[in-house]
């Protein structure tokens, strides 16, 4: 089993997600959270005060899916999410060691 988070603009979410469905992901973790990279943010100015936003607003994607469905899964979120420009995000494939549906205490696939 592999863990794939992806970090993408939010305004691409319905569209990593309906990519994610076609490709058979049964669920998915969703969080907004913050960050920057290369982008560094940018400059706002506020009752006449320049200042930097440097934690951008993204979101959080995080599935775990069978080792044979990684790469579809992949490939779907970069699809969806790719506009091309600085700051579409990234992608991370880890490996899982165990899952454990809590419910029912199934381990491994079965849990998923």
């Amino acid at each position: 089993m592999k863990k794939i988070e992806a970090i993408v603009k939010p305004f691409k979410t319905e569209a990593v997600k309906q990519a994610l469905i076609g490709v058979g992901v049964e669920g998915m973790t969703l969080s907004e959270v913050k960050g920057f990279g290369r982008q560094k943010g940018h400059s706002e100015i506020y009752r006449g005060s320049e200042y930097t936003v440097d934690f951008l607003p993204k979101v959080k994607f995080e599935i775990v899916v069978s080792d044979d469905r990684v790469q579809r899964a992949v490939e779907a979120i970069l699809h969806a999410a790719k506009t091309g420009k600085i700051g579409d995000g990234k992608i991370f494939v880890a490996q899982v060691e165990e899952s454990v549906r809590i419910r029912t205490a199934e381990r491994g696939m079965e849990a998923l």
